[in-house]
């Protein structure tokens, strides 16, 4: 098929499918909560599908109560790669809500919006984040705050924990006895059946300046492609002392878990000591996150562009 019809054809199936189940998935959040969670699941598969994603995953998410996700982001697509893995909002910024179309979808998807601007604003968003986790949702943070050229994982904002990990001071602190952290990596490897290259891997990768429609429009051309997730092991969030804690653990693994995905290899889910470990083994994983995460910096500075999520 040519590249440009098959942007089209795939386009078109997407928007099909999508202005018929907006308004069922309206409803759905009225009148049934738990359909309002799996429904978003079902089409995400759907539009993988049909531009032609293939995924494979490691590990399994905690099946317990719902989980909070720390995951590196690289593109627009992961979205509905995540998506379609298990039913999941997203922690996005609270300009999103307001954006023609995207804002309606991050709405029906039950996006938990964090106003970055107003430290006012954390205490309610906690207790939004947590009494959905508590609910058996599963919610995913993109805690590098941007996206990047997906050969690499960024330094971890901090910042972007308080709204999931909550002070002492901060009203809902102690309240996250029964919820549970994964680290998680996505990686796209692939390409036509092939192995995407270094060089290549930022074709799928929508950061720095790039504008959204000319790079959904050029990768919808470009043919199928694999991507690979990795979900680490379940810690309960109480494990963590502070939002610094929980950052310095996640980075540390999805850093991990993303070096292994693009060697190809399986990152394996044994868990590494906690945050109050003092072990040398985490202390120099920790050294060389932050090492690696200086030059992926002074890159960012240059490329990245401000996530459409977390």
């Amino acid at each position: 098929m040519l590249p440009s019809l098959r942007a089209v054809t795939v386009l078109t199936g997407f928007f099909l499918l999508t202005v018929t189940l907006i308004p069922v998935q309206a409803a759905f959040k009225r009148l049934s909560p738990r359909r309002a969670r799996t429904l978003p699941n079902w089409y995400h598969r759907r539009v993988c599908r049909l531009i032609g994603v293939r995924i494979e995953v490691d590990g399994e998410l905690h099946k317990s109560n719902g989980v909070l996700l720390v995951s590196n982001h690289i593109s627009w697509l992961d979205i509905p790669v995540l998506s379609a893995v298990a039913p999941v909002s997203f922690v996005a910024k609270r300009e999103v809500g307001t954006w023609p179309f995207v804002g309606t979808l991050a709405r029906l998807q039950r996006s938990v919006f964090v106003d970055r601007e107003r430290r006012t604003a954390v205490a309610g968003t906690t207790n939004e984040i947590l009494a959905r986790l508590k609910a058996g949702d599963n919610v995913v943070l993109f805690a590098e705050g941007t996206s990047s050229d997906g050969n690499r994982v960024l330094p971890f904002k901090t910042s972007l924990f308080g709204a999931a990990k909550p002070g002492k001071s901060t009203p809902g602190a102690g309240e996250d006895g029964d919820v549970v952290v994964q680290p998680m990596a996505i990686a796209y490897t692939g390409h036509h059946g092939l192995p995407l290259s270094r060089r290549e891997r930022p074709m799928v990768a929508w950061y720095g300046d790039m504008e959204l429609a000319g790079h959904a429009w050029e990768l919808l051309k470009s043919g199928p492609l694999e991507v690979r997730i990795s979900i680490g092991t379940p810690v309960p969030l109480t494990d963590f002392a502070d939002r610094k804690d929980l950052a310095r653990y996640t980075e540390v693994h999805v850093r991990h878990q993303m070096a292994a995905l693009l060697r190809h290899q399986t990152p394996g889910a044994a868990r590494q000591p906690g945050p109050d470990a003092t072990t040398a083994g985490l202390q120099d994983q920790v050294g060389s996150a932050m090492e690696s995460g200086r030059d992926a910096a002074t890159d960012e500075r240059r490329t990245s562009r401000p996530s459409t999520v977390g």
